[in-house]
């Protein structure tokens, strides 16, 4: 584990801390009933922000191998993230106009939830993914797989076997590439030069505004402003041609980067709007800590009073989110009995650090929990639907950001199929 001294992308030393959550384990590092008793490793989480190029990111970086080699996030267990990424590929097909002599690659590819519909269009695709477990499952779909971290090494090697790439794609993985400058330079050698790099980072303006705090952990080593994505695109010969607000993981950006384009208004009003509220350094970020603070206040009030209620609680989702909040709010497995995620390569472990059991879905309606506490509410209205029975049997959710609520659920899945 090593502290920076340095922003990773521009190597100012003008770093300010704006948020601490103490140290926690690492948020997918999930704990087998032999290794309750043993000493889990842990590290400071802070998020500190570069005065010069406007870049949110962590303190501390935890190896990238020991983090994704072994991997227990498989984006196929979601319906939503599924959906998304279909149409997304239909999408693009249509407007690059991509038939079998074009090429898309995908970086952290996963379990192959995206690609594989690039190979029932006969588009060629290629994925890299660096968790070894979650390749195989995708080559096991079909998908053509490269287990290894992208950079600039492995993009020079993938242009000499493979060619440039049309399009390619990277969800949710910038976030995670402390070495970013490298990623950069790899994405500009493996684009063509008429080609398109699709990228969704979460926002971290709707990080701030919506006090969506449990999506930092070690494995996010960025939270991307357009500013700060605007100067990183620029530092390394890259152009941000547009961008989309999607409401994927509470709030998202999507971005369109090529190698020669001209910015779009889209862009250029994001970056007003962030300068206007003081994202353009760490004034955007000035009451973050309180406010996620008062958060903290409030659910553990909630939680503690409904267990002196004798009230049975549990908690939906096993996932990296919900592990920070937890740990952040020593909320333990003195308080809730048990998690449930649909996730089979979760279930029959503990989450760390609050040791909490993991089952199937299924244990809502044996053991009946009178609350469920919405780790994963970014998927909040898959998980209504999913979960009916249970809420016809007088079940609720507690959703956590960004207030705690203690939601009618009968009234939400209502809205639902409305």
């Amino acid at each position: 584990m090593e502290r920076i001294k340095n922003c990773r992308a521009c190597g100012s030393h003008d770093l300010v801390m704006v948020l601490d959550l103490g140290s926690t384990p690492l948020a997918n590092s999930l704990l087998k009933k032999e290794q309750l008793n043993e000493k889990e490793f842990v590290a400071p989480l802070e998020v500190l922000v570069c005065q010069s190029c406007a870049l949110a990111q962590i303190s501390c970086t935890v190896p990238p191998g020991q983090l994704f080699r072994n991997y227990a996030y498989f984006s196929s267990f979601s319906e939503t993230m599924l959906k998304h990424a279909r149409e997304l590929c239909l999408r693009l097909n249509t407007e690059r106009q991509l038939n079998n002599d074009s090429l898309v690659v995908e970086i952290a590819s996963g379990d192959g939830y995206l690609l594989k519909n690039y190979n029932e269009l006969k588009v060629p695709a290629l994925g890299v993914e660096p968790a070894r477990n979650v390749a195989e499952v995708a080559r096991e779909r079909g998908v053509e797989t490269i287990s290894e971290f992208f950079n600039f090494d492995l993009a020079q090697k993938i242009v000499s076997e493979r060619g440039k790439a049309d399009i390619v794609h990277a969800h949710n993985v910038m976030a995670h590439v402390p070495e970013i400058n490298s990623m950069m330079q790899g994405l500009s050698i493996l684009l063509k030069d008429t080609g398109i790099a699709v990228i969704e980072v979460p926002y971290a303006v709707k990080m701030v505004d919506r006090l969506e705090f449990d999506t930092i952990y070690h494995e996010h080593v960025f939270y991307f402003s357009v500013i700060a994505l605007d100067n990183l695109f620029k530092k390394n010969g890259l152009v941000l041609e547009d961008v989309e607000q999607i409401e994927i993981h509470g709030g998202s950006l999507r971005l369109f980067v090529s190698k020669n384009g001209e910015q779009s208004n889209n862009v250029k009003v994001l970056l007003q709007e962030e300068k206007a509220k003081g994202f353009d350094s760490k004034n955007g970020y000035e009451n973050f800590a309180k406010e996620v603070n008062a958060l903290k206040s409030e659910l553990v009030n909630l939680v503690k009073k409904l267990k002196n209620e004798q009230k049975k609680l549990a908690v939906y989702g096993a996932s990296a989110k919900g592990s920070t909040l937890l740990n952040f709010c020593q909320l333990d497995n003195e308080y809730f009995d048990f998690a449930v995620d649909r996730s089979t390569a979760k279930q029959g472990f503990f989450m760390p650090g609050v040791k909490i059991p993991i089952y199937d879905p299924v244990e809502l309606i044996r053991q009946k929990p009178d609350y469920v506490l919405l780790l994963t509410w970014n998927f909040a209205q898959e998980i209504l639907k999913q979960q009916e029975e249970y809420i016809k049997l007088g079940g609720q959710f507690i959703t956590p950001v960004p207030r705690p609520r203690i939601l009618n659920a009968c009234a939400e899945l209502a809205s639902i199929y409305a």
